[in-house]
């Protein structure tokens, strides 16, 4: 899980973008940028809300890889489109996907990982993900000087797309989780 969500983010960087994409793709001045970059948010916290009111209950596995599948094609919709508002619903959707997959992994790490290790996990897991952040953003902009901003945008979001490929082909287990209940282990009495 925590892989899964270290190349995503390593290779969607596309919101590190979004000022070259609003300027050079969208020609768009800085109030629609500063709409565009607002719509990461608005993605992000509708999703959180739904998910407070709904929680995912069932497939948790599948929904996981598929959010981050929705990520990488919401990234390629951003990489590919000259339409402002294309694009503004391409990041509130990639945002979207995002927020569920950060859901589900924080419900599914500290279930599936033993408490003597949990600290350890969670310290590793705040690592990567801090990180790949920066990492994805510095990735993105070194690309994009070398090869241009939409081939930088689309091909992350294709490489998304292949590691949820492979992550669904290469981890059954993650794909088959059905709820967070099985995931839970029955406490052990030790004497």
């Amino acid at each position: 899980m925590i892989s899964l969500d270290l190349f995503a983010v390593l290779f969607g960087g596309a919101i590190a973008l979004l000022p070259a994409i609003a300027e050079d793709q969208l020609g768009v001045g800085d109030v629609a940028y500063g709409w565009l970059r607002a719509a990461a948010g608005i993605g992000a916290a509708s999703t959180a809300v739904l998910l407070a009111i709904r929680p995912l209950r069932r497939h948790v596995g599948r929904a996981m890889l598929i959010a981050v599948g929705v990520f990488g094609l919401g990234t390629i919709v951003l990489g590919a489109t000259r339409n402002y508002w294309v694009a503004f619903f391409a990041v509130i959707i990639l945002s979207a996907g995002d927020m569920v997959s950060v859901f589900i992994r924080g419900a599914i790490v500290p279930l599936v990982t033993p408490n003597d290790k949990r600290g350890r996990v969670s310290a590793v897991e705040n690592v990567f993900i801090g990180a790949t952040n920066e990492l994805g953003a510095f990735e993105s902009g070194a690309m994009a000087q070398m090869v241009g901003v939409p081939v930088t945008v689309i091909g992350g979001g294709i490489a998304t797309l292949g590691i949820v490929g492979i992550w669904w082909l290469k981890f059954k287990d993650l794909r088959n989780v059905d709820t967070f209940d099985e995931l839970v282990d029955e406490p052990k009495i030790t004497e």
